[in-house]
């Protein structure tokens, strides 16, 4: 892979919810390229590139846990827009108001580990993808974020290292050896058309732990 990178992320806690669960949340086995490409996005993104994920590791075994939450039913109304705007307004949203809670379960991974393998596509602007992998390079070294990278929810924060030439690259766990099929995955939403969003799924098959997207991708992806 020509001028990409490759990202350690890790966390207690991930949910990559399935969009086909209407109400509980149940998440995929493992993270999701959408997923991934918002963690390198949190660290380093510009209006003229494209990060395109090819691989993903799974380095620690799948293990599922059950929670019960209260949520909000509602959202905030359009109001709080203009509330924003002319600096004025009622935004108050009481979500401790028993009409508007109720209890959602989620059936959600711990103690996850990631290594996530991608690279830029540069689609408007002069072709200069060695400055935005130095930019990046540089932010995930140090530890920069424009927002803290999180593993599907925005509760569950993510940590994450870059993994250099001569860094130790963490291996799978011993559980994950063979072949997995993880079934029909979420790739991404293409919001081309603003008014017709549409998720595009891969089937995704997992070998020792690891997740090949392109080749996935490359196999077949459907709207």
């Amino acid at each position: 892979m020509a001028f990409g990178i490759k990202l350690h992320c890790w966390g207690e806690w991930a949910c990559f919810t399935r969009p086909e669960m209407k109400v509980e949340r149940v998440s995929y086995d493992a993270m999701t390229p959408s997923a991934a490409r918002g963690v390198v996005e949190a660290i380093y993104w510009k209006p003229e590139i494209r990060w395109h994920i090819d691989r993903i590791t799974v380095l620690n075994p799948i293990q599922f846990t059950s929670v019960r939450r209260n949520e909000a039913k509602d959202k905030i109304g359009a109001g709080a827009a203009k509330a924003m705007k002319d600096g004025k307004g009622n935004l108050a949203f009481y979500v401790d108001d028993g009409d508007n809670r109720q209890q959602r379960a989620t059936l959600m991974l711990r103690d996850v580990g990631y290594i996530i393998e991608a690279h830029i596509e540069i689609v408007s602007g002069p072709d200069n993808i060695a400055k935005h992998l130095d930019q990046f390079n540089r932010r995930a070294r140090k530890g920069s974020c424009f927002t803290r990278p999180y593993l599907g929810c925005r509760e569950f924060a993510a940590n994450f290292e870059l993994l250099e030439a001569d860094s130790a690259i963490p291996a799978a766990d011993s559980t994950l050896a063979g072949e997995r099929d993880l079934g029909w995955m979420l790739y991404d939403i293409d919001f081309s058309n603003a008014t017709d969003k549409q998720a595009k799924f891969f089937y995704a098959l997992m070998r020792d732990g690891v997740i090949d997207v392109s080749a996935c991708v490359a196999a077949g992806v459907v709207a």
